[in-house]
């Protein structure tokens, strides 16, 4: 099986690197294109203004894999793996090992999850895998988990190309609780700016804030409420799948501006 592998921590981070490695060591033909350096939080965005390097990198992953590194975002990378760089499309497109959480609303700003829906806009299956700390270390659980869910999808493959969002929480893999399904839950962030002085003498502005998690389970148009959200299963030590797609049309909208009678406006 091909794999095409990307993330937005960059070439040199461990996450990457375990993922590769593990699932070239399990017998999959293994490509990595990753961008240069962090680019974390740069959502789908894509290099329109600038040219786009890569250069082939030795001596960091598993002898079997080929890696390059791309001065663009994590788009921008599997873009130019599909389009120029990969001789045939690949099975599947992985990103990550994330370090650090895509749950809830991260998942609109997260360079993971945009590189791997960039597989899914192009008709080829993805999947986003994140550990959900940024101080713990261990991504060989999560690297695992891959690998078996890889192995499970080639047995049974999906009805059509999706995203699957996959976090997996900071502890050892027998303290995981399980597999849970999970709906997108609600995770924002209350922003703050620190306004601060360079030595120079002129001010700038520097993003902080906090994060605001649900305390209850929002209701969702079409699902059912026993269906966990992943921030809520993910504090049960369970390891999150939610499927996801790009199309964010509103369904109830659609029938609430009918009401209004806005497509009658003169």
């Amino acid at each position: 099986m091909k794999l095409l592998i990307s993330n937005d921590d960059g070439i040199f981070a461990l996450g990457i690197r375990t993922l590769a490695n593990t699932l070239a060591a399990g017998g999959y033909d293994v490509t990595v294109v990753c961008p240069n350096r962090e680019r974390s939080a740069t959502g789908h965005g894509l290099t329109i203004h600038d040219p786009i390097r890569a250069e082939v990198v030795e001596s960091i992953f598993h002898p079997s894999v080929q890696a390059w590194s791309c001065s663009g975002t994590p788009s921008d990378c599997v873009k130019l793996a599909l389009g120029a760089l990969l001789d045939k499309p690949p099975d599947f497109v992985l990103s990550g090992i994330n370090h650090g959480a895509n749950l809830g609303t991260d998942i609109l700003y997260s360079g993971t999850v945009s590189a791997a829906m960039e597989g899914v806009m192009e008709g080829i299956p993805s999947i986003a895998l994140s550990l959900t700390s940024f101080t713990y270390q261990d991504f060989q659980p999560a690297a695992n988990f891959a690998k078996k869910l890889l192995t499970h999808l080639a047995k049974q493959p999906l009805a059509e190309p999706i995203l699957l969002n996959v976090n997996v929480p900071p502890v050892k893999w027998e303290e995981i609780t399980g597999i849970a399904i999970t709906r997108q839950g609600i995770r924002r962030y209350f922003d703050t700016f620190q306004k601060r002085v360079d030595p120079r003498g002129k001010t700038y502005y520097w993003l902080a804030g906090e994060v605001i998690e649900e305390v209850e389970q929002p209701e969702h148009l079409h699902l059912p409420p026993d269906i966990e959200t992943d921030v809520q299963a993910i504090r049960k030590n369970y390891i999150t799948v939610t499927p996801l797609q790009y199309n964010l049309t509103y369904a109830a909208g659609i029938y609430s501006l009918q009401e209004w009678g806005l497509n009658k406006i003169d």
